[in-house]
């Protein structure tokens, strides 16, 4: 999910449960397009050298922290990382609808619908 604050999602897709969330997560930002300029918050899960370089590619700022087990760590912006709660709250919001948590609905389709619906229900609060 692409994210513009705990309000509002910009984009999501659906992945398989054994997936790993970053290559999903790249081409999420490829379809997204460039915002020069445009700080990034990702969680560690897209710290790796391809998802940064794709952001720095787009013209866009990564602000995700080096694993600690790093060679070559870099610098990143603390104060505004610290601000990816936001991010989180709205992943609680989600969590908040049952059919979200249980995955009540089998078929994707459905899923991803009240998915939106709980999107727009949170849009409007």
């Amino acid at each position: 999910m692409v994210a513009a604050n705990d309000r509002t999602a910009i984009t999501f897709a659906l992945s398989p449960g054994n997936a790993h969330d970053a290559p999903e997560g790249r081409e999420l930002l490829r379809e997204l397009g460039s915002f020069p300029g445009m700080p990034v918050l990702m969680d560690r899960a897209y710290e790796g050298n391809e998802t940064r370089q794709l952001v720095f590619d787009l013209e866009m700022v990564p602000v995700v922290p080096p694993k600690s087990n790093r060679v070559d760590p870099w610098r990143y912006d603390r104060a505004l990382y610290k601000k990816r709660n936001e991010i989180e709250r709205l992943f609680r919001r989600l969590k908040g609808y049952r059919r979200i948590f249980s995955r009540f609905e089998k078929l994707d389709c459905l899923f991803m619908a009240f998915i939106c619906f709980a999107l727009i229900i949170e849009a409007l609060r």
